[in-house]
């Protein structure tokens, strides 16, 4: 019997078992796949220590009509899924209004503020430096009225919560990234992000160190998991593993679990996508601002990223977003042929309040949450599994907006 069972592998589930691990808890470590092999595999591979707001429902009615009919390239919706979470989407609307935004900004600052911190010690650890730059992430704009205004934002947030940042002009940018084929108005430096070649891998290296120092890592479906006794269960290929606490960490998959134990959790998934190509790319990771895309240079070739697509979890990939990122990529970069055949999709699970779901289960004794991360499960999974790791050695109070609604 092992003292604790971590669902999930990706960066929230094998942060949280470093985090037990730290703390003396003899931590079992499952997931149907090897670690890093979904979510977690397919972002940006950027800590965004900079990104101290979560994104908010579009307010203008404009912006939501334009995401309604695939002309945001932020944002597009499959028209199938929106009856699903009617109500979600009116809570993340409600909750994107001025003043809550301020609100659940100040609980989601703290953490984004840490995250930095909480994977350096892990990087080292791991033997992970060769994957990791600290040069920053730039984000660049074509219009000269979307840049004027990222300047602004990024003097108030460095006012407001400390974040560092240079805004470039378009002839500083023009030599800072050589490769770009046009005129930009111009862009901000965000300083302080680290950015990774390989996310996944960076997922499998902490995996590593984690088996390293005497964790156990098992191959199982999760949805075999099972109140038994005073703890729980999971069916492994070898039979039960047993465990007096279980911790769900399976990112967009968590909602599905908890339904089985007659929780109803008010997720919804904003899908994204990438693909590589051959060719040139930026100097380092670069959003693409007015045509929400991100470009992001990787070990497997340059990483060109939509924005979200707000669909179900089990329906079909589309390419509209694909497309029409990799024209906006193209026109910046020659970025050569695609690497893959196909397109890589991943859901990002997402919650109406913005923050992510960390604490107890509030009706099973032993039973332990951490997902909901949205876009930033990469960039929180260290940090997120460090605080849970203190509320449940009771070491720490989390706070309350991250709780899960009985």
């Amino acid at each position: 019997m092992t003292d604790c069972i971590v669902l999930g592998a990706g960066m929230v589930g094998v942060g949280t078992a470093l985090a037990l691990q730290r703390m003396g808890v003899d931590v079992t470590l499952v997931d149907r796949r090897a670690p890093g092999e979904e979510t977690s595999y397919g972002n940006a591979g950027v800590i965004q220590v900079e990104a101290v707001e979560p994104y908010a429902f579009p307010r203008g009615f404009g912006d939501i009509v334009s995401a309604a009919i695939g002309l945001n390239p932020s944002v597009r919706w499959q028209a199938g899924s929106l009856h699903r979470w009617a109500l979600p989407l009116m809570r993340y609307f409600v909750n994107s209004s001025a003043s809550n935004h301020r609100r659940i900004s100040a609980v989601y600052s703290q953490m984004i503020r840490r995250a930095g911190d909480d994977h350096a010690p892990l990087i080292d650890a791991a033997g992970a430096g060769n994957l990791i730059r600290s040069d920053g992430f730039r984000q660049v704009h074509r219009s000269a009225r979307t840049f004027d205004g990222a300047a602004r934002d990024a003097e108030r947030l460095g006012r407001e919560y400390g974040v560092g940042s240079k805004v470039e002009t378009a002839a500083e940018l023009a030599t800072k990234e050589a490769g770009l084929k046009t005129t930009l108005a111009g862009a901000v430096l965000w300083t302080e992000p680290l950015s990774c070649a390989d996310p996944g891998e960076l997922v499998a290296a902490y995996a590593r160190l984690f088996a390293q120092r005497g964790g156990t890592l098992a191959v199982a479906d999760a949805t075999t998991l099972r109140p038994a006794g005073s703890g729980w269960q999971i069916l492994g290929p070898d039979g039960a593993i047993m465990a007096e606490n279980a911790v769900v960490a399976l990112g967009p998959w968590s909602g599905n679990l908890l339904r089985q134990l007659g929780y109803r959790v008010p997720m919804f998934f904003k899908r994204g996508y990438h693909q590589h190509f051959t060719g040139a790319g930026p100097a380092l990771p670069l959003m693409d601002a007015d045509r929400g895309v991100v470009i992001s240079p990787m070990n497997r070739g340059v990483r060109v990223l939509t924005g979200a697509e707000i669909a179900w979890l089990e329906s079909p990939s589309t390419p509209y977003q694909i497309r029409a990122a990799t024209r906006a990529a193209d026109e910046l970069f020659d970025l050569g042929d695609p690497v893959e055949d196909t397109a890589w999709f991943g859901n990002r699970p997402c919650m109406p309040g913005m923050l992510p779901v960390v604490g107890r289960a509030p009706r099973h004794k032993g039973l332990w949450l951490n997902f909901g991360h949205g876009h930033q499960g990469f960039t929180l999974g260290p940090t997120t599994g460090r605080m849970l790791a203190g509320e449940m050695a009771g070491n720490e109070k989390l706070p309350d907006e991250l709780a899960l609604a009985a």
